[in-house]
């Protein structure tokens, strides 16, 4: 039987035992896993990027509601502030006194012998200032707007020359108390009282006469 004998046996061995060789392996696991980690990390840094374009997009468009929001808001504080302002010029017309309607009220006050000399009508004004809005925890809790109060007073100088000077102050006191129109605006308390009565006097003629004085005071009328 023949003998053979393969001299390249041992190159052969050395090749496989190459083939073989763990560490190698171990780095053609490395190259893969590293490929694979660059695969990964390039696919989550493109999405990164489209969500912070998608991001950057949506804060574009909160941007513009939120500024169309202040300018809304901002038109919303205008028109209110108009409406109170013609709010407050309409009670001004409305509450403001028209002497032409009292003027009219007082010639049709008639007392015999009782003539009217003096007619003064004082008018003031006081403001309250107003409060502005105030921000707390629960919410924004609404100012006071500024008021302003009318005070009114009416004085009424006349004389009584009636055969017994000074019967008839009572009796005008009366008149003007019960008249309608200064039933609609004296003051529901105290609001005609008697200042002075002189002592009797004699006029021209020498008929006598006493002159005395008369308080109105008319009631107090609020407009903001």
């Amino acid at each position: 039987m023949p003998i053979r004998i393969n001299l390249l046996n041992e190159a052969l061995a050395e090749e496989d035992l190459r083939r073989r060789d763990p560490v190698k392996r171990s780095i053609y696991v490395g190259v893969f896993l590293v490929a694979l980690s660059l695969v990964w990390f390039s696919s989550t840094w493109l999405e990164y990027k489209l969500t912070q374009t998608r991001k950057n997009s949506v804060d574009i468009e909160i941007d513009s509601a939120t500024n169309d929001f202040y300018q809304v808001q901002s038109n919303l504080k205008k028109i209110t502030d108009g409406t109170a302002r013609l709010t407050a010029l309409t009670q001004l017309n409305t509450n403001r006194f028209l002497e032409g309607n009292l003027l009219n009220a007082l010639q049709q006050v008639y007392i015999p012998n009782v003539q009217l000399l003096r007619v003064k009508f004082d008018q003031t004004f006081s403001i309250v200032p107003g409060t502005p809005d105030k921000t707390n925890n629960f919410g924004v809790v609404p100012g006071r707007p500024a008021t302003c109060i009318q005070h009114a007073m009416l004085t009424l100088d006349a004389k009584d020359s009636s055969p017994n000077p000074g019967d008839q102050v009572n009796h005008y006191k009366e008149a003007l108390a019960n008249h309608v129109f200064f039933k609609s605006i004296l003051d529901s308390t105290n609001g005609i009282k008697l200042t002075t009565l002189s002592s009797p006097q004699t006029g021209v003629g020498g008929k006598p006469f006493v002159s005395f004085t008369l308080e109105c005071r008319l009631t107090d009328r609020t407009t903001r």
